[in-house]
């Protein structure tokens, strides 16, 4: 292996760096992800989608990201991150203008697509890599806890943003209302979040600076024996499986909002508030466990959380969830997202004991997430066939099922990558 020098030794960016990284880093997916999993019944509706049919736009999305985290990985390790960061938001926020005019079903898929790519090919490297900037030479855990945590409140204070902006622009009683006024509240919705992601652009242009010269953290030239060495680490191999499993479970707490709506029976504004609930777990369990793992190992971490995921999978699976066990249901939603955001917030936090270069970070992230981020092309049709199949509750058993058996997987992956690397 090549012997780059890893400058972010006992050194940090400022506070604002962070800051901008954990807006940025959430901002971008508002539009294709975080609107469709508050607002899903809704989007449903006014895009006259069946959920199929909403699982293939998001496949549509992982096709197109999947080649981008190819050639876009090594991008990340020629070019400063804020650069192309910003460059990801503004081409995202372009997008929303055509998310508005409420496009045919081909027409939001080629969205999708085009989506894939400005928010994976421009975006997804940069961010790990400039995370780890940050997290410097012993604080990774926090780094990528705050990061994935922060970007959970964002998403959050998006998701309680557009739930009151959706409920100022209707009028009476929400179950009631006609669909065209669904739809144009909606719209402000579109609009308002797009705006946020273009301002948000002009300041990681700007500000999103660390104390370390941008030129130490790239490389002019990214050679085919470099590529080599780094797929020969143990680690990005393990690295594939955890995180293709942990995003497996990330994609199905989009269901949460459905089930409660039509399992637990709640209407579309109670419904979207369950999935704005999920988004403020997020950034509390990504804080704690990015401070704990810092404080012990990060794989042992990494591990009890698919633990905690494929418990709280069986509860829902095993079907004893219904309206009139309300505390039960949001029990589970509590176990399952703190399995599933803690092992969200960790599987990158691992790349440095993991002993993957600094300077090589973005292509060993494009390598990893050529696998890891496949639950992009077949998690959606997956679980949405599943819904389509067996309407109602047995639909969400059968997805919960699937969820625990990914968090088994992940978690014996995680497992032999805590005995390769505790040391």
């Amino acid at each position: 292996m090549p012997n780059h020098k890893d400058p972010t030794k006992k050194t940090h960016a400022p506070w604002y760096y962070l800051l901008l990284l954990i807006l940025a880093g959430e901002a971008v997916f508002i539009l294709p992800f975080v609107l469709p999993r508050v607002f899903r019944p809704t989007v449903l509706d006014v895009f006259d989608l069946d959920n199929t049919e909403l699982g293939l736009c998001f496949s549509v999305y992982g096709i197109v990201a999947l080649a981008s985290y190819l050639f876009g990985g090594p991008l990340a390790d020629k070019y400063p991150p804020r650069k192309l960061m910003a460059v990801a938001l503004w081409m995202t926020a372009l997008g929303g203008l055509l998310f508005a005019t409420y496009p045919t079903f081909r027409t939001l898929q080629m969205l999708y697509g085009y989506w894939g790519f400005t928010t994976i090919f421009l975006f997804w490297a940069p961010m790990i890599k400039a995370t780890r900037v940050w997290g410097g030479d012993t604080s990774q855990g926090k780094a990528f806890g705050f990061l994935d945590g922060g970007r959970g409140l964002t998403g959050a204070l998006f998701g309680a943003l557009g739930v009151l902006i959706f409920s100022i622009f209707l009028t009476g009683r929400f179950e009631l209302a006609p669909l065209a006024e669904r739809k144009e509240a909606f719209t402000y919705v579109i609009y308002i979040a797009a705006t946020i992601i273009s301002v948000i652009g002009v300041l990681v242009w700007f500000f999103m600076k660390s104390r370390i010269g941008e030129q130490e953290i790239i490389l002019p030239k990214i050679s085919a024996q470099e590529i080599g060495q780094v797929l020969k680490l143990p680690s990005v191999w393990l690295l594939m499986v955890i995180i293709l499993c942990a995003y497996v479970g990330y994609k199905i707490t989009d269901v949460f909002s459905l089930y409660a709506k039509e399992v637990m029976l709640y209407d579309e504004v109670q419904s979207a508030k369950v999935g704005t609930f999920l988004l403020f777990i997020r950034p509390v369990v990504g804080a704690l466990i990015g401070f704990i793992a810092d404080r012990s190992k990060i794989t042992f971490w990494l591990l009890v959380s698919f633990f905690i995921a494929f418990a709280g999978s069986l509860l829902f699976a095993s079907g004893i969830i219904a309206p009139n066990t309300w505390l039960l249901f949001f029990l589970s939603v509590l176990i399952v997202a703190i399995g599933v955001y803690a092992a969200r917030a960790l599987y990158f936090a691992v790349m440095r004991q993991g002993r993957i270069p600094l300077a090589l970070t973005g292509t060993a992230v494009g390598l990893i997430s050529i696998i890891g981020y496949t639950p992009d092309i077949f998690a959606g049709p997956a679980y949405g066939y599943l819904l389509d199949a067996s309407p109602g509750e047995v639909g969400h058993q059968h997805v919960f099922i699937m969820l625990a058996v990914f968090s088994f997987v992940g978690g014996v992956a995680a497992l032999a990558y805590h005995r390769l690397y505790k040391n």
